[in-house]
C-alpha cells in the first residue's frame, strides 16, 4: 500500500481529503455487504431453527399424545377386567345356585326313595308277619287237630282194650 505522502506527490492533492470520502463509502459497502451476508447466513439458520422447533412442538404434542393414548388403554383394559371378573362373578354364583338346586333336589328324591323303600320295607315286614302268623295259626291247628286225632284214637284203642 502507498505512503498517503507519496499519494499526495503523484496526485498533487492532499491525501487527506479525497481519502475520507472513499474510504468511508468503502466501509459503508463493506458495512452492507456484511449484513447482507449476516442475512443470507441467517435466513437458512433461521429457516432450519424453525424447524428445529416446528419438530421438537411435534415431538412434544406427539409425547403427549402417546401418553393420552396409553392412559385411554389403561383406563380400556382396567374396564374390560373389571367386566370380565364380574362375569366371572355372575357366571360362579349361577354355577353355585345352581349346584344347590342339583343338591337340594338330589337329597329331596333320596329322601322320597328312602320313604318308599321304608314304606316297601313295612309291607314286607308286615306281609311277612302276616305269613307267620298265619303259618302258626295253621301249625297250631294243625298241631291241635293231629293232638285230637291221636288222643280219639288212643282212646278208641284204650276203650277197645277195655271192652
Amino acid at each position: 500500500m502507498m505512503n498517503p505522502r507519496e499519494q499526495e506527490k503523484k496526485t498533487g492533492r492532499k491525501a487527506e481529503e479525497p481519502m475520507v470520502e472513499p474510504v468511508a463509502e468503502i466501509r459503508e459497502q463493506a458495512e452492507e455487504a456484511l449484513t447482507a451476508i449476516r442475512e443470507q447466513a441467517m435466513e437458512p439458520l433461521a429457516e432450519v431453527l424453525g424447524r428445529v422447533e416446528s419438530a421438537y412442538a411435534a415431538y412434544v404434542e406427539a409425547e403427549r399424545e402417546v401418553a393420552r393414548v396409553y392412559k385411554t388403554n389403561e383406563q380400556q383394559m382396567e374396564k374390560a377386567y373389571k367386566e370380565a371378573e364380574r362375569q366371572a362373578n355372575s357366571i360362579c354364583e349361577q354355577a353355585v345356585e345352581q349346584a344347590l338346586k342339583v343338591r337340594t333336589e338330589a337329597e329331596q328324591q333320596a329322601e322320597k326313595a328312602y320313604q318308599r323303600a321304608r314304606e316297601q320295607d313295612k309291607k314286607v315286614y308286615e306281609e311277612s308277619v302276616r305269613q307267620a302268623l298265619t303259618v302258626r295259626k295253621e301249625t297250631i291247628e294243625q298241631s291241635w287237630a293231629v293232638r285230637t286225632e291221636a288222643i280219639e284214637q288212643s282212646w278208641k284203642i284204650f276203650s277197645k282194650e277195655k271192652r
